[in-house]
């Protein structure tokens, strides 16, 4: 593992590694409650469900304190449990210090869940591809919007947009319907309203501190015993309320109608929409090395959404 701040991917002498896009997981041993997870939020960046080749140094610190700080307020709401235990490195064993100091900060130990294979989306403006479904039919993933809307304009109330986890390729968006099929009513029922509720308490704070929260995604799953199964605890998993799983812009200077600035990587999403516009790039893997006025842009915006939403 590399001793800088810029940290691509992580390999440790620990048990179970898989990787996603952004973070590998490990099995660490399990404590009293069931087996335990290590999540390492590593500096790559995906765009387009493509991980870029070239790294942000300290996303993966940033997209940890902005979640850690977010499970933190969750819990003073009594909404739903989470997954996260600890984000204490000192707690991992196998490891020697080179290796504690580098993943320190941008690790998460947690429960390990049986994971509900729904991202559960919340929308409370009119942005992404829920304004260009809207263009076309009046909806977004099935459900019926007031005519008139403008890009970027605040709902009348928030909407419930499921999609489908993909493992590899573009998650899908469904509709509560076929969501259901796939898991059940009664579970999409629970999930719809906690995704809302949390949604909104959360856009509220955000809103406090300057911020609007315009969309967001939450991923649920079942705890797990000590013996390994699934229990009927619900519990909120992986990552939450980060610039990498949200819409984030300003307050000041919000107006409908168009395109907003962001605390997200949809600075780095802009300018690869540029290359896709010429035909330099596809949107299919490989993704282009990011140059470095692009980086700094993309790390800029996760600082600030960190410290308009945490800072004392």
């Amino acid at each position: 593992m590399p001793t800088d701040d810029a940290v691509f991917e992580t390999h440790l002498p620990l048990r179970g590694r898989r990787q996603g896009k952004v973070r590998e997981v490990y099995d660490l041993a399990p404590d009293a409650q069931g087996p335990r997870l290590l999540l390492v939020a590593s500096d790559r960046v995906s765009a387009f469900d493509v991980v870029m080749p070239t790294a942000i140094p300290g996303k993966g610190r940033l997209l940890t304190a902005i979640a850690s700080g977010w499970f933190e307020f969750l819990r003073g709401q009594s909404l739903v449990k989470d997954h996260l235990l600890s984000t204490d490195v000192e707690q991992i064993s196998g490891i020697d210090e080179p290796t504690r100091a580098a993943l320190r900060g941008r690790s998460m130990i947690c429960r390990a869940a049986q994971v509900v294979p729904i991202e559960c989306v919340a929308r409370g403006y009119l942005a992404g591809s829920g304004w260009n479904e809207y263009q076309a039919s009046a909806t977004v993933c099935g459900v019926k919007l007031p005519a008139g809307l403008r890009q970027c304009e605040r709902l009348p109330e928030p909407i419930f947009t499921p999609a489908t986890k993909a493992a590899h390729g573009h998650d899908e968006n469904v509709s509560f319907e076929q969501a259901s099929a796939s898991v059940g009513q009664s579970l999409m029922a629970r999930l719809r309203e906690i995704t809302l509720r949390t949604y909104t308490v959360a856009a509220a704070h955000a809103l406090e501190r300057g911020v609007i929260l315009a969309d967001t995604k939450f991923e649920f799953g079942f705890a797990l015993d000590r013996s390994g199964s699934p229990t009927e605890e619900l519990i909120l998993v992986d990552e939450v309320l980060t610039p990498d799983s949200s819409r984030y812009w300003p307050v000041a200077g919000y107006a409908p109608g168009g395109d907003q600035p962001s605390f997200d990587k949809q600075f780095l999403r802009n300018w690869l929409v540029t290359l896709v516009e010429s035909g330099a790039w596809d949107k299919n893997a490989p993704g282009p090395e990011v140059p470095a006025e692009i980086v700094s842009g993309t790390r800029a915006r996760y600082e600030e959404a960190y410290e308009r939403l945490f800072a004392k």
